[in-house]
């Protein structure tokens, strides 16, 4: 319930920013669905810790290789906040100057995301939708449930 007051708190935040996409953003993902999916995840697990049949070695050398080359790529990376980053020589001061004139929206944010972006947002939003889908049909199958081992009971036949 702390992740959904912080979010609903940030969103309320970006709100008072004038940051109405980001606010609005951050109350449904933030503060709705990530909530929702959370409780529903803490219903449908166990109250009982199951043993582990010792260790996945595969897994923690997946773990390991990946971080690794996360490490690797990351040395390639500009430093941060620099003048001369691609980001801030290239596309920065295109959207700064033009992006009033190109769409007639003072919110720059807005404009980029309404007007330059439109179609990679909207690739977003199906992507949000389908993953809401499969969130829909995982919860909504019913979990399996243990076969208690019954003791055969002691007919007059048996006797």
């Amino acid at each position: 319930m702390l992740f959904a007051i912080y979010s609903l708190l940030s969103a309320g935040l970006f709100a008072v920013l004038d940051a109405g996409d980001v606010a609005l953003t951050e109350a449904a993902v933030g503060a709705g669905i990530s909530t929702i999916l959370f409780l529903a995840v803490l219903t449908l697990a166990g109250r009982e810790e199951r043993p582990t049949r010792g260790k996945n070695r595969l897994a923690l050398a997946v773990v390991v290789v990946t971080g690794a080359c996360l490490i690797y790529a990351a040395g390639d990376l500009p430093d941060f906040g620099e003048a001369d980053n691609p980001v801030q020589v290239h596309v920065a001061p295109y959207y700064i100057e033009q992006t009033y004139a190109d769409m007639g929206i003072p919110n720059m944010v807005a404009a980029v995301l309404a007007g330059y972006r439109s179609i990679d947002t909207m690739g977003e939003a199906f992507v949000i939708l389908t993953a809401g889908l499969g969130v829909v049909a995982l919860l909504s199958v019913p979990p399996r449930r243990r076969r208690r081992k019954h003791k055969p009971t002691q007919t007059e036949d048996d006797s």
